[in-house]
């Protein structure tokens, strides 16, 4: 573990998903490997609240192997592909209350020469579907302290247009005039 980075406890992530989506925002997500470390800041995320939003995969208590780990207790990965890319959640909610925050845009801290060797195809990304079900609370993958953003603004999510009304909740989180959150 880089002595520099300090897992966030497992506390951190009892706190509701919305709030918890929020809290997120500048904290250091990190994935140790034999190659190096490679680390990102949080800067923009999306909640997804279980049962009751018609944009989690775990709408109306959905409960498949995909989704079985957000059944779980609150602090660790919930994985999963959409068309090329691994996609990484932190579960929420507490366990028997399906909830995450996808973690939709990263700010790259350190690695930067790893990340790109990775991207180039040869070799495995940063997070994979491996990660699936670890906790977030040690090595290779955790979450540690960053910085408190100045300006957090709040918006419709992105791409999930075919969710009804859901579609329209101010669950997505970004930090303002950051380069790397979505378009």
């Amino acid at each position: 573990m880089n002595p520099a980075h300090e897992p966030l406890p497992l506390e951190f992530y009892n706190k509701p998903t919305i709030e918890l989506a929020r809290s997120l925002l500048g904290c250091l997500l990190v994935k140790e490997t034999e190659e190096g470390p490679a680390s990102g800041y949080i800067v923009e995320t999306e909640a997804y609240k279980g049962p009751g939003d018609r944009a989690a995969h775990s709408y109306g208590n959905r409960r498949t192997k995909r989704t079985e780990i957000m059944y779980r207790e609150a602090g660790v990965v919930y994985t999963y592909t959409m068309h090329t890319h691994t996609l990484i959640n932190v579960v929420s909610g507490g366990a028997d209350e399906p909830e995450a925050v996808l973690i939709r845009a990263l700010e790259p801290h350190e690695g930067l020469a790893l990340m790109e060797k990775r991207r180039s195809g040869k070799k495995p990304r940063d997070c994979t579907m491996n990660d699936y079900g670890r906790p977030l609370t040690g090595p290779p993958l955790y979450i540690a302290k960053g910085y408190e953003p100045q300006d957090i603004l709040s918006g419709p999510r992105i791409g999930i247009d075919n969710s009804g009304e859901a579609r329209e909740y101010p669950w997505r989180f970004w930090i303002k005039g950051n380069r790397y959150v979505s378009r």
